[in-house]
């Protein structure tokens, strides 16, 4: 059985609800996983938004979640599971979508990454690039999850 993802939020490619966005509450949806390879000591999470304007832009950054860990509640607060990093709105933990106005649809992509370590050795608040680098030779699996929103 391969790695997944899912979401009780939204369909995998459907509409995130606007409570998840920067147009409602922007709180973190709730997330599950399962299927994790042998060998797995921790998770990571990447929510990111590849057609921004300015290029890829983070949306949440969240590691060293314990291996025991194969959900995340909705409204997810940083420091309660794992460690958060920066996102590129500068602040820990989840931002929502909000893409610009008339700019259609955009795809948000959560990937959850299955890790050999249970720690990258970093601390809270990284960027995205040194989470990357940390990453490195240590993903045995991966799972991806895609939502769409557009704000009118």
């Amino acid at each position: 059985m391969a790695m997944e993802i899912t979401s009780p939020a939204f369909p995998n490619g459907g509409t995130i609800p606007k409570l998840h966005t920067c147009e409602g509450a922007d709180v973190s949806p709730a997330l599950e996983w399962s299927g994790e390879p042998a060998g797995t000591k921790s998770f990571a999470l990447i929510v990111d938004d590849p057609e921004a304007p300015v290029g890829t832009w983070n949306h949440w950054l969240l590691y060293d979640i314990p291996a025991s860990v194969h959900a995340l509640a909705q409204g997810l607060k940083p420091g309660s599971v794992g460690l958060s990093g920066t996102n590129d709105f500068g602040r820990p933990g989840y931002g929502g979508p909000c893409p610009p106005k008339g700019h259609g649809p955009h795809r948000y992509y959560f990937r959850l990454y299955a890790v050999d370590v249970p720690s990258l050795g970093l601390g809270p608040g990284v960027k995205r690039a040194q989470l990357d680098r940390a990453l490195r030779g240590h993903i045995l699996a991966q799972a991806e999850y895609m939502g769409r929103y557009e704000r009118r």
